[in-house]
Order: structure tokens, then sequence, then C-alpha cells
């Protein structure tokens, strides 16, 4: 099991007030699997999605990566599994202006510290695999919303991460777009990556292998896709 999750809880507090993000959140998810969290705003997806990132820690329970406790991990820590073994793709691109799109999509290698000649070797292995070598020496802002999605996508995969993240992916995507990065997730997941997705569309959640359906901080049902 790569990822587990028991009893987990979110609260936020704000001076007097306290949220309760995610209330005793129980979630298993195998190497190798596609799985889609759907459910209104503010039902707590995004704030699981931080937490299986390891950019979050949990206020209540415990959340396991391969077998570890990452709640008793320090900060640098959580921070080292994060470089290591998980990749992340935003809604947002947040791709670095200043930087072509090759520089983007070395830097996680830079912050490893791979070698020069194994950095590029991977850095254009990526950019073939999502068809955007040709752009390597373009700035993110000459670029389309569809290929700066694409570019991060490279980015989040040139480490070779155990697991993808993925926070609506498509959402400042036209639907044409939509679909290319979902059949990318879908062939990443094909060869071996394990993948989590949130999105509110039914249709790119029906991509992946299991959708979660969240309401009020709880997992409230799961379905397998056929």
């Amino acid at each position: 099991m790569l990822l587990k999750a028991v009893n987990v809880e979110k609260t936020y507090s704000n001076a007097d007030i306290a949220t309760l993000a995610l209330n005793k959140v129980n979630l298993e998810i195998a190497t190798g699997e596609f799985v889609a969290i759907m459910g209104p705003s503010g039902c707590g997806k995004s704030t699981l999605l931080n937490l299986l990132g390891l950019l979050d820690l949990p206020t209540g329970g415990k959340l396991l990566f391969d077998g570890n406790d990452t709640t008793k991990l320090s900060s640098a820590g959580r921070a080292e599994l994060r470089k290591k073994y998980i990749g992340f793709v935003f809604q947002s691109f947040n791709l670095i202006d200043e930087l072509s799109v090759y520089e983007n999509v070395e830097l996680p290698l830079v912050y490893q510290k791979i070698p020069l000649a194994e950095r590029k070797k991977r850095v254009m292995e990526v950019l073939e695999k999502m068809e955007v070598a040709h752009k390597q020496n373009i700035f993110p802002p000459q670029l389309s919303g569809g290929i700066q999605q694409r570019v991060a996508v490279a980015r989040a995969i040139v480490s070779k991460p155990r697991l993808l993240l993925a926070d609506e992916p498509t959402g400042n995507l036209d639907s044409k777009h939509g679909q290319d990065v979902m059949e990318i997730l879908t062939r990443l997941n094909d060869e071996g990556s394990t993948i989590v997705i949130v999105t509110h569309s039914a249709e790119y959640a029906a991509y992946s292998n299991r959708i979660i359906y969240m309401l009020d901080g709880q997992i409230v049902t799961q379905n397998i896709v056929s």
C-alpha cells in the first residue's frame, strides 16, 4: 500500500474560530492506482490532496507513505520525501516565467543535485514524452495554457516520482486541452505511475480507476470505474 490515511483530521484555526476541514478520513491508495477525488467546493478535496502530498500536517490521525508514519517526521524529513517520491501538477501551472521550458523542467533535478549529463538526458526524455521538446527554449508567457500544462506535467515527472498528485489540472484549460492532459495522465498511469487527481468534472474523473466522493470533510462513497 503506497498511501494510507487513518482517522485523519485537519482543523484550521483563525482567532476564536476553528474549522474542521477533514473529519476522520480513512483511505488507502495502492501502488499503480489512478484515483479521482470529487465533491463540492469546500468539501476538503484539496486539503486531503495537500496532506497526501506532505505539504501540510494533519491535526489528528496518521498518514502512512509506503508504511512509514509521516506525521512523525520533521519538516525536513517530509520535504525530503516530497523531493524524492512525489510530483505535483497544479491548476495554475506554477511555472517560473523567467526560466525557459527546459530550465523549468530541469529545476527539480537541480534541487536533487543530479549531475548535468543525467539532467539533460532526463529533461529531454520527458519533453519528448510530453511532445514539447521543440518548445524547450521558449518562456512560459509565450505558450498557450495547454502547452504550459504539458510542461508542468513534464516538470512533475522528471524526477520519476512514485506518486503524482494533480489539483484541478484541467481547470484553466478548454475541453480539447483538458482531454489532452487527462490522456497524458492515463498514459503515465499505464506506465506505472500512481496518480491522484482532484476534479469537479465527472467526465475527467471517469479516466481514473476509482472515484472518491467527499462531502463536509468526509469520504461518503467510493466507486470503481468499469
